[in-house]
């Protein structure tokens, strides 16, 4: 694209497999549907209106805790569907891809409590199902509660987690690129070879953390690797970005907080030897609208009646690892070093210079849509504030979040998306009666594989000249042959013992 040509505005659909994601309490208001998240048309319902919006993905967050910072207890959580009841995004992913051809989906997954071995089964297979239109959200986890539940007194330490995260991915990177060649699988079936042995690897990992001796279970999948979608906006989290992000989310409550990620993100991909514009960079917002502007006012004002306070505090709390239970609305929030989610922190303290918040004021501000902007108006309206932020902070993009589902996403793609197609904005028309793609080579229009300049290209496993992934297994023993004759041998399988 030429420096003269107006830069796209990408979406991506922000949601959760529970009733109350990033507006605590508005799952109380009359017109919302997220009580039927356990209803499969629900989902149906959501990837057909994503799909014909346009959108690059659906981007599903999850977490394996509850929100138990506030007050020390999950009764707050629990009362007022805080990200609880919660359940599994991957299995929604069939589902949704089973009525779309070209949405994209971003599913997060804890590598902190996840082997890497049978993750990479999980990620490959999803791949397949959606014929490359996986995504995976690497995340190390932020909640202690998630940490005592899966077997450890509590979370390791933030940069502590980072570390495992980098051995982990170059486990799966050797999984997924190397384990399999190119051609090993020939699915012959004259010659009855299904795949030739001499193209499957082991992957002879052996870590500081992880010790994976063998080959994946995989073939091939259309991407091999999902692509690298990524939240984390501290100095570690930059530096693992930079190193393997492809996608990156941010949240901040202004254009100077974004920028100052975005710009950061952008350095920390240069540093490791990418384009500043190998990392797509998507903004959290939340976009209000209405045919008219004060239809749109008007639904703010009611949206906003229905923020529950303690709510926004109990997820805020469970992000940031500070129990405001335990301050006055009007104290005065200042940036704690803590082992939870320090950007969520950081983004209403030090490092914003243009004003101090309370907690009742972030309270307030995160009650609808989480740590983004709240962008309301009319169509041309919210075109020229989505426009507007775009250029004052670099983002590629919003991952927009919603206030009542699914109504807030279907007046984005009935009134915001038009808007933005006749300023040439967003994605043409066109485009979504193209032939399918894989998400990668939809996002970067150069291929379903990462490209060679990525840390998961450079990965090696020693490959001996002339073994096989199926080589027999040997022992110290000399004279290993077996004379027994077994012509006259009767063999009995216990039916107690598993055979798979």
């Amino acid at each position: 694209m030429s420096a003269a040509e107006p830069r796209p505005i990408r979406f991506n659909a922000f949601a959760m497999n529970t009733v109350g994601h990033q507006s605590p309490g508005l799952w109380t208001h009359p017109r919302d549907e997220s009580h039927r998240y356990t209803d499969p048309d629900y989902w149906i319902e959501l990837a057909r209106l994503l799909e014909r919006g346009g959108f690059d993905s659906v981007f599903l967050a999850d977490v394996l805790g509850v929100y138990d910072v506030f007050g020390s207890t999950p009764d707050a959580a629990l009362r007022h569907a805080v990200q609880v009841p919660l359940n599994d995004p991957l299995v929604l992913v069939p589902l949704m891809a089973s009525v779309t051809r070209h949405l994209g989906f971003g599913v997060t997954v804890a590598l902190t409590y996840e082997p890497p071995y049978s993750f990479a089964r999980r990620m490959s297979t999803l791949d397949h199902l959606t014929r490359g239109r996986i995504g995976w959200n690497i995340v190390t986890g932020y909640l202690d509660s998630a940490a005592r539940n899966l077997g450890h007194a509590a979370q390791r330490a933030h940069d502590e987690r980072y570390d495992l995260a980098d051995e982990y991915l170059d486990v799966v990177y050797k999984l997924w690129e190397l384990s399999w060649e190119d051609g090993a699988v020939r699915r012959d079936k004259a010659g009855r070879v299904f795949t030739d042995p001499a193209k499957v690897h082991p992957i002879a990992h052996r870590g500081e953390h992880y010790q994976v001796p063998g080959v994946h279970l995989c073939e091939p999948s259309p991407q091999r690797t999902p692509v690298l979608f990524q939240a984390g906006t501290s100095s570690r989290g930059r530096a693992f970005a930079g190193r393997h992000a492809e996608c990156v989310f941010v949240s901040g409550p202004s254009t100077a907080v974004v920028r100052g990620y975005v710009d950061g993100l952008r350095d920390a991909a240069q540093a490791q030897g990418r384009a500043r514009d190998d990392v797509l960079i998507y903004g959290q917002a939340l976009i209000i609208t209405a045919p008219t502007s004060a239809e749109a006012h008007a639904k703010h004002e009611d949206l906003k009646r229905h923020v529950d306070v303690e709510a926004a505090l109990a997820l805020l709390s469970g992000w940031t690892g500070v129990d405001f239970s335990r301050y006055p609305l009007d104290a005065t929030i200042d940036y704690l070093d803590t082992q939870a989610g320090r950007t969520a922190l950081a983004s209403f303290s030090s490092a914003d210079p243009t004003r101090r918040w309370t907690v009742g004021e972030a309270a307030a501000f995160i009650g609808l849509g989480g740590r983004g902007p709240v962008f309301v108006g009319d169509p041309a309206e919210i075109a020229d504030q989505l426009i507007a932020w775009q250029d004052a902070t670099g983002l590629d993009g919003f991952n927009l979040a919603y206030a009542l589902a699914h109504e807030t996403f279907r007046d984005v793609v009935d009134l915001v998306v038009p808007e933005l197609r006749r300023r040439g904005r967003y994605r043409p028309e066109a485009e979504q009666e193209a032939a399918p793609a894989t998400l990668r080579s939809r996002l970067f229009q150069r291929g379903d594989r990462l490209p060679d300049t990525h840390a998961g290209r450079r990965v090696r496993i020693d490959v001996p000249a002339e073994a096989s992934a199926v080589a027999p297994s040997t022992t110290d023993t000399a004279d290993t042959t077996d004379t027994t004759d077994l012509s006259q041998t009767s063999l009995t399988i216990p039916l107690t013992e598993p055979v798979a």
